[in-house]
């Protein structure tokens, strides 16, 4: 049973995106890198999960590079308590991925959990460092997807625009 759809976010959508993430992460504040990815962070792919007129998630992937090629960020992505394991979060993760696969975006990063990402096919990543230092007990949190199975493997430190180059974002 899915009853939302997944489609583009936009500008209205910012008010109901700013409630959400404080109703699925009571302990954590995302709204400021939320907001610096949605107006001042251009090429951020923005998708939302709506059922009616309720918005119940939201998922971001920004524009990055290793060396020239052309990667994503995934991340945050929020879905609304009474909506989670529903499968907003898994739809709103695969539609993203699909956009980004025919937009000619070679590699996906995350810094998540490996059980939920394991699923779309994300494995720890060795090669591609964070743009700022993690802690050791997160290493298996920082993982990738590779778009097609003959991508090259990439190979130096992932670079991020403003809104993620904050080191506070990648450490508690």
């Amino acid at each position: 049973m899915t009853g939302f759809e997944i489609r583009g976010g936009t500008a209205s959508d910012f008010g109901k995106i700013e409630r959400l993430y404080p109703d699925a992460f009571p302990e954590e504040d995302l709204g400021p890198i939320v907001r610096a990815l949605l107006q001042e962070t251009p090429g951020t792919l923005s998708l939302v999960a709506v059922a009616g007129s309720e918005l119940v998630g939201h998922i971001v992937f920004t524009s990055c590079r290793v060396g020239d090629a052309p990667v994503a960020l995934l991340g945050p992505l929020a879905v609304a308590t009474a909506w989670q394991r529903r499968g907003a979060g898994s739809a709103l993760v695969r539609e993203g991925l699909e956009r980004l696969r025919a937009a000619g975006v070679s590699q996906v990063f995350v810094l998540g959990d490996p059980t939920y990402y394991r699923r779309f096919g994300f494995a720890p990543e060795r090669s591609v460092a964070t743009p700022c230092p993690i802690p050791e007990d997160w290493r298996d949190a920082w993982q990738s997807l590779s778009s097609k199975a003959d991508t090259p493997k990439l190979r130096g430190t992932l670079t991020v625009p403003p809104a993620w180059a904050d080191p506070a974002l990648w450490a508690p």
